[in-house]
């Protein structure tokens, strides 16, 4: 463990939702130097547009989201934010698990999707994992996004599922342990590869298997393969 004195990342942190207690609550449980980084609340706001024009100002490393806001939806403002600021990173931390709730988050890219009642501790570490370069889902919904991949409802359809037959034994054993939840820096140590290198090959496998996500990508090679994510670990399965 870090001691008092270890610089940690500084995260900045947008909170969005239309319920000025839930805000309070996030605030009081995220800022101040955590176990693994310093969170920082640099912007709140209560819907769509005030979402957009605060992270225009304080532009948020990780923005949470919620899906219900007053004058249109989390999607609409998850757009609005990557379009003016792609680097950050969306978590979309919301009430409901609606299967139409987690396709639209996928499409309009999210990288996270957690539910309200995630433990604080889990919360904390979805934001670490986020700012990483990792992407989130909450448990039980891993489960969903294999669905929406099998329906064809994310775009990845048959032409992806042909395209597995494209990749080459390395590319192969990257997309293994995607699937298993691995990050790129676990990958590269297990593979002796370097982080870039991890990258580079998924690069490849993104666009033989005509994906976007890490996310759909990880679900053709367990629907090929056969397998089941296990759905209750609420494990990254991200996107970089």
């Amino acid at each position: 463990m870090a001691s008092a004195d270890t610089p940690l990342p500084r995260i900045r942190i947008l909170l969005v939702d239309d319920s000025t207690l839930v805000r309070r609550g996030v605030r009081e449980l995220l800022e101040g130097r955590q176990r693994q980084a310093e969170l920082v609340i640099a912007g709140e706001a209560g819907s769509v547009a005030e979402a957009l024009t605060v992270a225009r100002t304080c532009k948020p490393d990780v923005v949470l989201l919620d899906i219900r806001l007053p004058d249109g939806d989390g999607f609409e403002a998850c757009r609005g934010i990557l379009k003016e600021n792609p680097g950050a990173r969306i978590l979309m931390l919301t009430s409901f698990a609606n299967d139409d709730f987690v396709h639209q988050a996928i499409v309009s890219g999210a990288h996270g999707y957690l539910m309200k009642e995630v433990e604080p501790e889990r919360l904390i570490e979805a934001i670490v994992s986020l700012h990483h370069g990792e992407s989130i889902l909450g448990t039980g919904l891993v489960e969903r996004v294999l669905d929406l991949v099998r329906a064809g409802r994310t775009g990845a359809g048959r032409d992806s599922a042909s395209g597995l037959s494209l990749l080459s034994a390395q590319e192969r054993r990257v997309l293994a342990l995607v699937a298993e939840g691995r990050t790129n820096k676990e990958i590269g140590v297990q593979l002796g590869l370097s982080d870039n290198t991890v990258k580079n090959y998924l690069v490849n496998v993104f666009d033989k298997l005509k994906v976007k996500r890490r996310s759909q990508a990880a679900a053709l090679w367990v629907q090929s393969a056969g397998k089941t994510q296990d759905a209750r670990s609420g494990l990254p399965i991200g996107l970089k």
